[in-house]
């Protein structure tokens, strides 16, 4: 259904510290910079990328909105979760661990970037 998901950096090399530390707990390779110094990481499943908003405006987080990255392990879950606070991130609602509800079991574990985007790393049971 996805192409690619964008989120906005006023420093873009904080994000990419950020992104390049949690997402590598997940297996993706560090993010590459484009002429335009956008970020991107890509993966056979889509392409996740970091910019500067066009608009010249503040970076602003998208209230309600999240964004899911998908596991192999709940380990990998656990590593994107301390690799995030490590790296600037902040931890919200529960610690990571398993969830249950609607017939499914998840490990999942969710964190704000440096800019405030919610994020959270899932692993189906």
């Amino acid at each position: 259904m996805f192409s690619h998901i964008f989120v906005g950096a006023d420093d873009v090399a904080v994000s990419k510290k950020f992104y390049d530390a949690v997402l590598g707990a997940l297996g993706i390779a560090a993010g590459k910079a484009d002429p335009k110094g956008r970020v991107f990481y890509r993966t056979p499943a889509g392409l996740f990328g970091l910019t500067k908003p066009i608009d010249g405006e503040a970076t602003t987080h998208a209230n309600g909105g999240t964004i899911g990255f998908a596991s192999d392990s709940p380990e990998k879950v656990k590593a994107f979760h301390d690799a995030g606070i490590a790296n600037g991130g902040k931890s919200i609602e529960d610690p990571p661990g398993w969830r249950e509800g609607g017939g499914a079991k998840l490990y999942l574990a969710y964190l704000r970037d440096p800019y405030g985007n919610k994020i959270c790393a899932m692993h189906r049971g």
